[in-house]
């Protein structure tokens, strides 16, 4: 858990007819069980938590003008902390109708200043919505936007024994991940956490400037559909505001919880791996990249029995002194431990450098989800990522930059690194236009970042990390193309500079490499429910012209 549980208790709730089994922690939260109800099904009387409006005189507002990423900090005229859905109504109306530029936060984690913005005048903060339970009358999972991945690990492995394959964050919010199109240690085997969202509710702004909480649902008769799709990996702060996800797997079936999400392993194999930069030769350097990319080739297949192995590579400048491999592997696949093994020495073979095992050991899942070997950074870092989907084996041109990047001399700095991450299997199982999430044909997510503390040290580390993704796709005009090598980025990793043309010089629009075909879609879902462009940013979608 990655917040105290002051209170926690189990009972059940009526709301329009349906039973709902929760459990609530952090700011004093337990389960809530207010009797009436609005037509959204959100319950409308006495709620644990707020709202609190937070000004600038607030010894709050320090904390709550920024999120995770800390090169930006936003100065809005007041955040607006939330417990329930009526209130989310209420906050957004009452900004819709004083002519208030909104933004929302549930975790913070953000890459862009998309939150905190200088033209955002009300945050509408969800962390303290933060319930996940099961609702009996939707016969599905409810996660409320403010929960963190690692509370929902945490009560759906408890409470049910089971899980969602999301990302390996702990603290990420659970509001913008989903939506995004989330994945993590599980979705090579199970798909995006995106791919089991059977509902969600929205608090959307109509033509007339009205404020009104909507749900839709998966259902082809659903005449919200629309709705439910365009979260299914358009990405955050474009259509409204998220109060609450209903997850099922694809294809559950019955009534009983515990069938209705993928079961959660009971113990994994995890493991971290150097090689040290000294002896690393570039042909060496080419050779480990190579076989990493090449065994996600040959293990990939939405059928493949190696599935249950995720694992991340971190490339990092020489000046860390090693680059590093981080593995996980379900404990109850057929010879798991031998697995792992077999995977680190193929992507060791033939480097010259000898493998130095840090980390390897078998341990219990839940566990596992808190793991250093995946987790995110110190919350006091200033940071910048950049993202690209890989379809094919790295080329010469990709290697070459790899190595000029990591090993420059006028550029010595150890937190400087490549993430290049597990992907595909089952969550290339799902077609293009079946969801939000176009690109279902790669293999590995890959990003370039670097973090750092001192504000004054901004211009050279996004100088380098710039300059290393221009060079690393200097063959596609600077960006990550969309041809048979590479198959564009990933909207959670969100990079504004792809829409200025000193970054972007393939004639490709920044829209087209985050959504591909899907993109037309998105926008009439934009044009049905947020026709005022209440809820934008500068990689949101736009309204059709």
């Amino acid at each position: 858990m990655t917040s105290t549980v002051t209170r926690r208790r189990f009972v059940k709730r009526t709301a329009t007819g349906v039973g709902v089994a929760a459990v609530g922690t952090g700011l004093g939260a337990g389960i809530f069980a207010p009797p009436a109800a609005t037509a959204a099904g959100e319950s409308t009387g006495s709620t644990v938590f707020g709202p609190v409006t937070v000004a600038s005189t607030d010894s709050r507002y320090a904390d709550l003008r920024r999120g995770t990423n800390q090169r930006f900090e936003g100065n809005p005229e007041s955040i607006r902390l939330v417990g329930s859905t009526s209130q989310v109504v209420a906050a957004v109306q009452s900004a819709v109708s004083a002519g208030k530029k909104i933004a929302v936060r549930s975790g913070g984690h953000c890459y862009e200043d998309f939150v905190a913005n200088a033209a955002v005048k009300v945050v509408i903060d969800l962390s303290a919505m933060n319930a996940v339970g099961f609702d009996s009358g939707r016969n599905a999972f409810v996660i409320e936007a403010g929960a963190k991945l690692g509370q929902v690990y945490d009560r759906l492995f408890k409470g049910w024994g089971v899980t969602v394959p999301g990302g390996a964050c702990p603290t990420v919010g659970a509001g913008g991940h989903i939506q995004g199109g989330g994945y993590g240690a599980l979705s090579r085997r199970y798909g995006l956490i995106s791919d089991h969202l059977y509902a969600v509710e929205v608090v959307v702004v109509d033509r007339t400037g009205t404020a009104k909480a909507v749900v839709a649902t998966r259902e082809a008769g659903d005449p919200n559909r629309d709705l439910w799709w365009a979260h299914t990996g358009g990405g955050g702060g474009n259509f409204g505001v998220v109060t609450r996800y209903w997850m099922r797997a694809p294809g559950a079936t019955g009534s009983d919880p515990s069938k209705l999400l993928p079961k959660a392993p009971s113990e994994v194999w995890i493991s971290t791996v150097n090689w040290p930069w000294a002896g690393l030769t570039k042909d060496g350097f080419g050779r480990l990249m190579k076989n990493y990319a090449q065994w996600h080739i040959d293990n990939s297949a939405p059928g493949s029995a190696q599935l249950s192995l995720f694992s991340e590579l971190k490339p990092s400048h020489r000046a860390a002194g090693a680059i590093s491999l981080t593995v996980q592997v379900e404990a109850s696949a057929p010879g798991a431990e031998q697995m792992l093994d077999d995977f680190v020495a193929y992507v060791g073979a033939g480097t010259g450098v000898t493998a130095q095992v840090a980390d390897h050991r078998k341990v219990p899942w839940l566990h596992a989800t808190q793991w250093s070997g995946f987790t995110g950074p110190d919350p006091l870092f200033r940071f910048k990522g950049k993202p690209a989907y890989q379809r094919k084996n790295f080329t010469a041109a990709q290697l070459d930059a790899m190595y000029k990047h990591l090993t420059r001399t006028d550029y010595e700095y150890p937190a400087a690194l490549m993430l290049i991450s597990a992907y595909a299997g089952k969550v290339n199982e799902v077609g293009p236009a079946d969801t939000a999430v176009a690109q279902r044909d790669s293999i590995l997510k890959v990003q370039t970042a670097v973090l750092w503390t001192d504000a004054a040290d901004d211009a050279k580390h996004l100088a380098w990390v710039r300059e290393f993704f221009r060079d690393l796709y200097s063959e596609t005009g600077g960006v990550p193309g969309l041809n048979g090598v590479t198959d564009g980025m990933f909207i959670n990793y969100a990079d504004a500079d792809v829409k200025d043309p000193a970054w972007n010089a393939s004639g490709t629009p920044w829209q087209q490499l985050y959504y591909k075909g899907n993109y037309a879609a998105l926008q009439q879902a934009k044009a049905k429910w947020d026709p005022r462009n209440t809820f934008s940013h500068a990689l949101s979608v736009e309204l059709p012209s």
